[in-house]
Parts: structure tokens; sequence; C-alpha cells
């Protein structure tokens, strides 16, 4: 079992005791805010704070303990990781024209393992690494010699790495390129009669329409449609909750809530049938995190602020750009719900953690969130954060 962290367990102990994040402050001389940021992982605790706070939940030096651990992996080497990916030898495409049976499988197993990556680092450190894929694959499909099945097969491998190459475009802000890959998607999942590929595609171009401030309910049910209810539960599960966010964004309450109960649904079906492995993020988490992030654009925070706060208090720091995107969906719950000081707080949580990935997305939630800020703009948490933006956005610049 995973030891917990300093946030997770200073929340645990306190709930267990029965106090409010105001009655801990009382107790140990500290701002309410001060202890949100540390029992939300937004600020590190210093030795004291930790000390003070070990002492008024009566935790016998475990928290103090914790508060000594930091993380010891930097995103840095997560990159260098992706360097060596695709460093790794084209020996499968450099044999002649015969592609024998093995082929697609080990083509796969690779994508799998490129796949985590995405994890980490976002698509302007991911998109090249992934677009060679593509291109490979292509020439493969192309000029190689195989049987039926084989191509078949080699189709869906084409289909997975164009959605994730799309994905990574997507990611660093270059929408037609996006769209581009995931039409390579569809046209390959088509011509090899993948409806879970196909279903996927069609998922992934509704948050291309998203991003372009299109409406993307029709896509998002083709999605869903194409698939069908012969596909396995994971792969039910993420149309379904993609399909919930598009209706959401849309304003149709009734819609998301259908398809977001539809999503938990499939999450909790077993199957003997193994999931693609483009779905093995999906789980209970993700489902929380989406249900969250639609009560949120829907304007009802007391749905939103449970469930966020719950999801986001075990995601780990190592996945910075998601964590950065979900603190922004709690950041605006908060502000719908006038907590305007914690908004500003978990806004910043997420610029910091932010800072150096390679994506566009959390940035552009952040500046939008600035703009719905503008009446409190003469707070001071809302000038601090502006001052952190601005900070983060000239050192992006001078790294560039």
């Amino acid at each position: 079992m995973t030891e917990p962290s300093f946030p997770q367990r200073m929340r645990q102990l306190r709930r267990d005791r029965g106090l409010s994040l105001r009655d801990l402050a009382k107790l140990t001389f500290h701002g309410k805010t001060y202890l949100h940021e540390l029992e939300n992982g937004i600020k590190p605790p210093t030795t004291q704070a930790a000390q003070r706070v070990d002492d008024a939940l009566n935790a016998g030096g475990e928290l103090v303990a914790l508060a000594a651990l930091r993380p010891t992996i930097p995103r840095r080497d997560f990159v260098a990781a992706a360097g060596l990916a695709a460093a790794l030898p084209h020996t499968l495409l450099a044999h002649g024209r015969h592609v024998g049976a093995a082929t697609p499988g080990r083509l796969a197993e690779r994508t799998a393992r490129l796949r985590r990556l995405d994890n980490y680092l976002g698509g302007a450190d991911t998109h090249r690494t992934y677009a060679a894929e593509v291109e490979s694959t292509t020439r493969l499909v192309q000029d190689g010699s195989y049987t039926e099945a084989t191509g078949r097969h080699l189709l869906a491998v084409l289909a997975e790495q164009a959605q994730l190459a799309g994905w990574a475009a997507f990611d660093a802000g270059n929408h037609g390129e996006a769209e581009r890959l995931y039409r390579v998607s569809l046209a390959a999942a088509g011509d090899c009669d993948d409806q879970a590929l196909t279903g996927n595609g069609l998922a992934f171009l509704a948050y291309q329409q998203l991003a372009l401030g299109q409406l993307a309910t029709a896509t998002a049910a083709a999605s869903c449609d194409a698939a069908g209810t012969s596909v396995t539960p994971g792969v039910r599960a993420l149309l379904h909750l993609r399909a919930a966010w598009a209706y959401a964004v849309a304003g149709d309450a009734s819609a998301a809530d259908r398809h977001l109960g539809a999503g938990t649904t499939c999450l909790a079906e077993h199957d003997d049938r193994p999931e693609p492995d483009w779905v093995y993020w999906v789980d209970r988490t993700e489902g929380e995190i989406m249900t969250g992030r639609c009560w949120t654009v829907l304007r009802r925070p007391v749905r939103a602020i449970p469930v966020l706060e719950a999801a986001l208090a075990g995601f780990d720091d190592t996945h910075a750009r998601d964590k950065a995107l979900y603190l922004s969906w709690l950041a605006d719950a908060y502000l719908d719900a006038n907590e305007v000081e914690q908004s500003c707080a978990t806004a910043a949580a997420a610029v910091r953690l932010a800072g150096g990935v390679g994506s566009v997305r959390p940035g552009q939630r952040v500046d939008a969130l600035l703009t719905r800020m503008e009446p409190h703009r003469q707070m001071v948490c809302v000038a601090e954060l502006r001052a952190l933006v601005g900070e983060a956005v000239t050192r992006r610049r001078l790294s560039e």
C-alpha cells in the first residue's frame, strides 16, 4: 500500500477529530487559507507548521515525518524518458515488405509504453514522438505485404497511434494538426471495422469542437452510438463521461446527468474481456473528476466542490498537467460559491504545478478564471494570483 502524503493524512486526521479548518486555525495560529493550501498540497509545510498541525491533531510525529518527504522525480527526467523512447530502433519496420502476424501486437505494446508518457508530459513534449509512430506505421500499411487479418490489426494500431498523436497536438494548441490526425484515425478505424476506436475518434473530435467554441453534443452522441453496447465497459464508460462533458458545456444538465450515470454504471461493471490499453486510466477517480467538472460548468458548486475535493485528495503531483487542470475547475467552483480566497489559492496551485509543462490548456483555464474574477480585482488574493500568472508567463517565454 502506498504511504499517504502529508496533505492526505492531515485532512484525514482533521476530519477524524471532527475539526473544521477554522477550528484548526485557532489551534495552530495559522490562517485558514494557509491550512487549506497545506491540505490540498498547494504549499509544502514548513517544519514549524508541520509541528503545530501535528500537535493540534495529536498525530504523534507522523505529520512531521511526512512533511520531511519530498517528491524526487523532476519533470525533466520524464522528458529524457521520452527521448529514450523515441530513440528505440525501428527494427520492426526494417525487415523487408513482409509483415508477420506478431508485428501488430509488438507495435501495440510499444504504443502502450509511449502512451504512459502522457501522464507526465504535455503535448508539446510528446507530439513529435507520437507523430513519428503514425508516419512509420502508415508506411508499413502502405508498403508492407501481409494477410488480411494482420492488415486489420495494423490499421487498429494506426488508429490508436493517430488518436494519441492527435491528442498531443490538441494539448499543445495545434488544433489543425489534431483534427487531421483524428480524421486519419477515423479512416483507419473504419477500414478495420473497430467500433470502439471509431467511437473514441468521434469523442476526440467532440473535444476538439468544444475547444474551438463549437457545439459538440451531436458528435459526442454519435461517439456512443458508433461504439454501441457490445464494446467493453471501460470504453463505454469513457465515451459516456465525455458525452456528459459535451452536454454540460452546452448547458443541458439533464443529458449530462444521464451520461454521467451511464458512465458510472459502466465503471462498476465486470467483464471477462480485456480492456484496450487506451482506456487504462479510466477509473472511479476519473469518473468523479468528470462529474465535478460537469457540475462546475453547469454552475452547481454545492455538487461540484465535494466531489472534486475528494478526487483530488489522492491525485499525484507528478501528473502535473492533469492535476493543474482539475484544480482549475475546483477553483471555478469555489468562485461560484463566493469563496474567492480559496479560488485564488487553488488556482495558484494549478499555476505552480503547470510551470514548465508543455501544454497550453492549464494556462488557458487560469486566464479564463482571472477574467471571471474581474469583479473582485481589488482583493489582495486576486492581485497576487495575477502577479503569479505574470511571472509564470515570463519564465515560459525566457525558456523558449
